[in-house]
């Protein structure tokens, strides 16, 4: 069955030129299914086929927009009117492809649960609280699921016990916009300050040596582990987009029982943040070997080559199959769809 799609991008977050990435190649997967798909960036409005084809480019700049671009485009955001739009009123379906700010953040879910509008992946609450690493932290020590030890800036906290390096980063931020590996504890007020300038919380938490994984969540279970080799010291912005900076191999070269406890444990992180539909969670060894949660992704990367679609195609669901599968979880909470009443 076909449908009215929107795809919901762009933002005004320094993740804005991921999103739009995504949506680039999320809009053409889509059409190709025979579905009629609208765009709407929420700093544009409703997209016409011109401007689509300006502003959806599949590539990712190596460095994020500057905060002057940014303070414009939250401007224009704020003069457009959402749900007023005829791509929003008649989509059966908004599929968000959305980084951090608003759009990832809650209040986007928000507003469009307010309108009865169905979307796909998760609400507001559990998208509030996988967004704030502070608060989503404290939901894994409580659910049992190690992760690395952190404190929150206050000034002047001791951090020696986190031992360094250490990192820096944003509470509410993603693709390491802001992030800062601190080899010595007299770099720290300059991190702090980068970090600042995206998030008035920001994050102190001890740096693991040990290899990073992930793995995506589909339909509440686990698809295949990966694991991110990144040529800097941790997977930051420009590792993320420049081509040839990280190796990407899915499945991990790792013994079969550490795979199957990073799944368990991925699921675990899933359930207890309260998130739906999918999701990507992301891990450190430590230096003998265990795992530990960095954090849970809502709305993680959508081009075909970014983590989730990996994991995803490694567990022999390829790039089409998984845009569908998020389009029909959505669809699935609505039956035949949810609509604005103009």
């Amino acid at each position: 069955m076909t449908h009215t799609v929107t795809v919901l991008t762009g933002g005004s977050s320094p993740e804005r030129d991921v999103a739009l990435a995504g949506a680039a190649q999320v809009v053409d997967v889509l059409r190709k299914q025979g579905h009629r798909v609208l765009v709407v960036d929420t700093a544009h409005g409703q997209l016409s086929e011109a401007q689509e084809r300006a502003i959806l480019r599949p590539e990712v700049p190596r460095t994020p927009p500057d905060a002057t671009t940014l303070r414009r485009l939250a401007e224009r955001e704020q003069s457009i009117d959402l749900l007023d739009l005829d791509a929003i009123k008649e989509a059966d379906a908004v599929f968000l492809v959305m980084h951090s700010g608003q759009g990832e953040g809650g209040d986007m879910q928000e507003l469009l649960d307010g309108a009865g509008i169905t979307y796909t992946g998760s609400d507001p609450a559990g998208s509030r609280l996988a967004m704030d690493k502070n608060a989503a932290k404290r939901r894994f020590v409580q659910a049992g699921i190690p992760t690395p030890p952190w404190i929150m800036w206050e000034g002047d906290p001791d951090a020696d016990w986190l031992g360094l390096p250490l990192i820096v980063k944003p509470s509410r931020a993603g693709s390491t916009v802001g992030l800062t590996v601190v080899e010595d504890l007299a770099q720290l007020p300059d991190a702090v300050m980068e970090a600042q300038a995206v998030d008035d919380d920001v994050v102190l938490e001890g740096f693991l040596p040990g290899r990073e994984l992930t793995v995506g969540i589909l339909d509440d279970a686990a698809l295949t582990v990966g694991e991110i080799i990144p040529q800097h010291a941790i997977f930051d912005y420009e590792c993320k987009y420049t081509p040839g900076m990280t190796q990407e191999i899915f499945p991990a070269t790792i013994p079969p029982d550490l795979a199957a406890e990073i799944a368990d444990l991925s699921i675990a992180a899933h359930r207890a943040l309260g998130l739906r539909d999918f999701s990507r969670v992301d891990f450190r060894l430590t230096a003998d070997g265990a795992p530990q949660c960095i954090e849970a992704n809502t709305l993680p990367g959508l081009t075909s080559t970014s983590l989730l679609p990996q994991s995803a195609a490694a567990s022999g669901i390829e790039f089409p199959a998984l845009c569908q599968s998020i389009l029909e979880l959505a669809l699935r909470r609505s039956g035949a769809g949810n609509k604005v009443q103009g």
